[in-house]
C-alpha cells in the first residue's frame, strides 16, 4: 500500500466504532447488525496497517521518552541526596554554632558575676574592677557576635530545609512521570500486538456479505445511500468504495460507475437489453445481462458498475487488472460474465 494510502486512511475522520460514511446531515435509517460488523470489518482491514504504523510511531516516541525521564530521575535523584547531604551538614553547623552561643553566654554570665564581686570587695581594686569590666565587655561582643552567627546559620538552615524539600518533590514528581511512562509502553505494544492484519478483516467480512444483502434487503430504504465522487452506494460500504477509487487513482486508474438505481430503472433496463421477460427470463437472456427486478444488488446500493474513461470494463482494460488484484481488499468482487460490474458477493 502506497503511502498516499495511509496518509488518507489516517486524514478520514472516522471512527473505528461508525465507520459508516454519509453526506453531513443526511438522516439514516437504522444499520443492521450484520451490515453494521460487515462495514467495521471493511474500516478495520483498510485502516489497520495506518493505525499499526501510527502506534509504531507513538511507542518509538514512547520509549525515547522512557530514556528522558529515566535520565531526569537519574539527575533528580542526585539533586535529592546532594540537597539531604547538605541539609545535613547545615544542621550540624547550626547545632555547633548553637552550642558556641550557649558557651559564650555563660562566658558573659562568669565575666558578669566576677564584676558584681570586684566591686564588693573590699577594700575596693580599682584595677580588679576595671579588669572586670573589660571582660564584661569583651563576653559581650563575643555572645553578641555568636547570635549574629547563629541567625545567620539559622537562615541557611531553612534555605537547606526548602531546598531538600523540593528536591524530594521533584524526585517524587521525576519517578511518578517515569512510572507513567513506562506503563505506557506494554499497553501500545498489547495494541499492536492485537490490532488485527488487512487481510484478516476483510475475510472476516467476506463471510458475512451473502448474509448482509439478506439482511438489507427487506429493509433497505433510499436513506441508507450515499454519494461517493458521484456514484451513489450504500452507506455500509461507502468508506471502502472511497478508499478503492482514491487508493486506484494514486495507481494512475482512474475509475468511477454506476452504483445504485430503482426498481423501476431495472425495470426499464430490463425492457432496453431486451430481456425475453421482465419478471421471468434469467439475466443472461438479455442482449447485455440484467438482474429481474428486485434480485439486483444495485436496487440496495451493494453493486457498482464500474467505468474508467467514462467506458465500461472490459478484461483487458487497465482498471480492470487493477481492480482484479486489489478490488478484495475493499470488499468488491467481479461477476465473472460482467467486467464492469462489482459487488460484495460477486453477485
Amino acid at each position: 500500500m502506497r503511502k498516499t494510502r495511509i496518509i488518507t486512511a489516517m486524514a478520514t475522520a472516522f471512527a473505528v466504532a461508525a465507520p459508516i460514511v454519509g453526506t453531513p446531515g443526511t438522516a439514516h435509517a437504522a444499520v443492521p447488525g450484520v451490515a453494521q460488523s460487515y462495514s467495521k470489518l471493511m474500516y478495520r482491514s483498510l485502516t489497520v496497517d495506518a493505525t499499526k504504523a501510527a502506534l509504531r510511531k507513538t511507542l518509538a516516541a514512547q520509549k525515547v521518552a522512557l530514556k528522558t525521564r529515566t535520565a531526569e530521575v537519574t539527575a533528580a535523584t542526585r539533586a535529592d541526596a546532594a540537597a539531604r547531604k547538605k541539609l545535613a551538614d547545615v544542621t550540624t553547623a547550626h547545632a555547633a554554632v548553637h552550642e558556641r552561643l550557649k558557651t559564650a553566654e555563660r562566658g558573659l554570665s562568669d565575666t558578669k558575676n566576677k564584676l558584681v564581686r570586684a566591686k564588693k570587695q573590699r577594700p575596693r581594686s580599682k584595677k580588679a574592677v576595671t579588669r572586670a569590666s573589660k571582660a564584661v565587655t569583651t563576653a559581650t561582643a563575643t555572645r553578641d557576635a555568636r547570635r549574629t552567627r547563629l541567625h545567620e546559620a539559622a537562615a541557611v538552615l531553612r534555605a537547606a530545609k526548602t531546598q531538600a524539600r523540593t528536591a524530594a518533590t521533584g524526585l517524587q514528581k521525576a519517578a511518578a512521570v517515569r512510572q507513567a511512562a513506562a506503563a505506557a509502553i506494554p499497553k501500545t505494544e498489547q495494541r499492536i500486538a492485537t490490532a488485527g492484519t488487512a487481510a484478516g478483516y476483510a475475510a472476516q467480512a467476506t463471510t458475512l456479505s451473502r448474509d448482509v444483502v439478506t439482511e438489507i434487503r427487506p429493509k433497505f430504504a433510499l436513506a441508507d445511500t450515499t454519494t461517493v465522487y458521484g456514484t451513489t452506494v450504500h452507506r455500509n460500504v461507502a468508506y471502502a468504495f472511497k478508499r478503492m477509487v482514491d487508493d486506484a487513482r494514486a495507481d494512475g486508474v482512474a475509475i468511477s460507475g454506476g452504483g445504485f438505481r430503482t426498481k423501476q430503472r431495472q425495470i426499464e433496463l430490463r425492457k432496453i437489453n431486451g430481456c425475453p421477460d421482465v419478471w421471468t427470463a434469467p439475466a443472461s437472456s438479455c442482449r447485455v445481462p440484467t438482474a429481474i427486478p428486485g434480485r439486483s444488488l444495485h436496487e440496495i446500493g451493494l453493486a457498482v458498475d464500474i467505468t474508467s474513461g467514462g467506458k465500461s470494463l472490459t478484461n483487458k482494460t487497465k482498471a480492470f487488472k487493477w481492480l482484479s488484484a486489489n478490488a478484495a481488499k475493499y470488499g468488491y468482487v467481479n461477476l465473472p460474465s460482467e467486467a464492469w460490474h462489482w459487488s460484495i458477493t460477486g453477485g
